[in-house]
């Protein structure tokens, strides 16, 4: 047994699949030559009770019984009918089952070594396995009856248990042949399969398979990047911890159509391959993932689709960080700018000699800007959420355009600002470019009361129309060239961020009663995560 388990993954199938063909031979076998040999008995048996009843209805056998000595006549009419139908023995008795015909000539004048009483009262035949004088036989019984219709004695028919083997073993030859045929064909069956085993297993044995299973199992959930496999009518067949863990998924999403999984259309249409393309970006329960989706072919076949999710929040976060920190170097090099010009100007009044004219310049525009500094800041308590407000105000003015915080604004310390900074300013750089190249002027109201921080921006620009007031906050959706990077990230992130805290976001056109036009976003950022979990949005 040792040697077998030993044996290649060939050699046990084989083995495993002629095992199964002997015992399916051999039992098949079996019960034929039961069957067989059943038939033959009952053969036998109706064969000797037709010649029991046919001596036992001769009228010659029937009157010899009224002579002195019925064996002289009955002998030789025995002999001849078993000589002529081949029985082994025809046995003739009287009523008291004393032989009159016996081929033993010896025994005649003898009572019957079997008890023929049964056939002898009632006058019915029997059949069925005996032994006697001559050994075992199945033998038929049949009475006989004189002219009144009396019985007067009895006719017994056998034939050998020996005669009936002899005639089963002429009929076993063709049966041999038959199963060495089977278990030929059985041989050649089991060496091809395990063959195409052998082949389609690459001849690796059950051992190293599994390895490699294991091998398998371990990478793809090791990994930090999810995997995600498709096959060709949309069903997941695998999913690594890391994909389960970036989709939410649960650890039965194996086998489920890609309809059932609980995600968002965006992320359904990047897996489902209704937006092709590499590093599509999705946004999915507050983070920001990186979808490719590569088919698969196995042996020149397409057999479907594996998608890899890569988690990128903390690389958009960082990267928003970097454009604030971008925004406010370039409001830096604008201030510096206008600085310089300031002082090329205030150096040409001193050269002319125009003192007052210089220091009265110089008091104008330092004034001028201090009042608009401390106007935001007296507005805007939170020192995070003034800074951002006075960077893109000087991001605006280098744009050709003005940032205006409207009287009306009012907002504390934050606890935490980096969501109301992250709604604030994707709004804000929204607005400022719907006024590229236009100039134009975009009015920013940030309020803070016990719902949380209002916030509405609203620029002088076209607009918006009605039909993408919707779209525009879907990821991926831009108005803007991309010629690199993410875009349409900004408007969706704030949507998902005001919703994550139990807020809204909502947009709409003004009317231009007032001379101005454009788009109008106001959002709702509550300062602390609803209760009551996530609402609808309330557009």
């Amino acid at each position: 047994m040792r040697r077998v388990t030993n044996a290649s993954l060939g050699t046990q199938l084989f083995v495993l699949q002629m095992v199964i063909v002997l015992l399916a031979v051999g039992g098949t076998a079996t019960v034929w030559a039961q069957h067989t040999r059943r038939q033959l008995d009952d053969q036998y048996g109706q064969r000797a009770l037709a010649i029991a009843q046919s001596v036992a209805g001769l009228p010659q056998v029937r009157d010899a019984f009224r002579y002195p000595r019925p064996e002289v006549l009955l002998q030789p009419i025995a002999a001849g009918v078993q000589q002529a139908t081949g029985a082994d023995y025809v046995v003739i008795a009287n009523r008291d089952q004393i032989r009159y015909a016996h081929p033993n000539p010896g025994l005649i004048g003898k009572r019957l070594s079997t008890d023929g009483s049964e056939v002898l009262e009632t006058g019915q035949t029997w059949s069925g396995f005996q032994t006697g004088t001559l050994g075992r036989s199945v033998r038929g019984k049949a009475p006989i009856f004189d002219a009144s219709g009396q019985v007067i004695g009895l006719t017994s028919v056998g034939v050998l248990e020996q005669t009936v083997a002899e005639q089963l073993g002429a009929a076993l030859p063709p049966l041999f042949w038959t199963v060495l045929a089977v278990l030929v064909a059985g041989s050649l069956a089991a060496a091809l399969i395990s063959r195409r085993v052998r082949r389609q297993t690459f001849g690796l044995e059950p051992k190293e398979i599994a390895a490699l299973l294991e091998q398998r199992e371990g990478v793809l959930h090791g990994v930090k990047e999810g995997v995600l496999a498709l096959d060709l009518s949309g069903k997941v067949t695998l999913a690594n911890d890391a994909a389960r863990d970036l989709l939410d998924l649960s650890s039965d999403v194996v086998g489920r159509d890609l309809t059932e999984m609980p995600v968002s259309d965006r992320v359904r249409d990047v897996l489902g391959g209704g937006d092709p393309g590499e590093d599509r970006i999705v946004l999915h329960r507050g983070g920001v993932l990186v979808l490719n989706r590569t088919p698969v072919s196995v042996r020149g076949q397409h057999r479907g689709w594996v998608v890899t999710l890569r988690d990128r929040t903390e690389l958009v976060r960082l990267a928003r960080e970097l454009d604030d920190a971008s925004t406010t170097t370039e409001a830096l090099r604008a201030q510096a700018h206008e600085f310089a010009n300031r002082m090329h100007t205030v150096v040409g009044l001193l050269e002319l000699g125009e003192h007052e004219t210089a220091v009265r310049y110089i008091t104008q525009t330092t004034e001028a800007y201090s009042q608009y500094a401390q106007g935001i800041r007296e507005r805007v308590a939170d020192p995070t959420l003034a800074a951002l407000l006075l960077a893109k105000a000087a991001e605006a003015a280098e744009r050709g355009a003005s940032l205006v915080v409207a009287e009306e604004s009012r907002v504390e310390d934050l606890a935490d600002p980096r969501d109301a900074v992250l709604v604030v300013g994707n709004l804000v750089a929204n607005a400022i470019d719907a006024l590229e190249g236009t100039g134009g002027t975009v009015e920013v109201l940030v309020r803070t009361d016990p719902a949380g921080l209002h916030v509405r921006v609203r620029d002088s620009g076209p607009g918006i129309t009605p039909d993408l007031a919707e779209e525009v906050f879907r990821e991926g959706f831009t108005t803007k060239i991309a010629h690199s990077g993410a875009r349409g990230l900004g408007l969706a992130l704030t949507r998902q961020t005001c919703l994550r805290r139990g807020g809204w976001v909502r947009l709409h056109n003004t009317d231009g009663t007032d001379g101005t036009g454009g788009a109008v976003f106001t959002a709702l950022l509550p300062m602390a995560a609803a209760s009551g979990g996530r609402r609808d949005d309330q557009d």
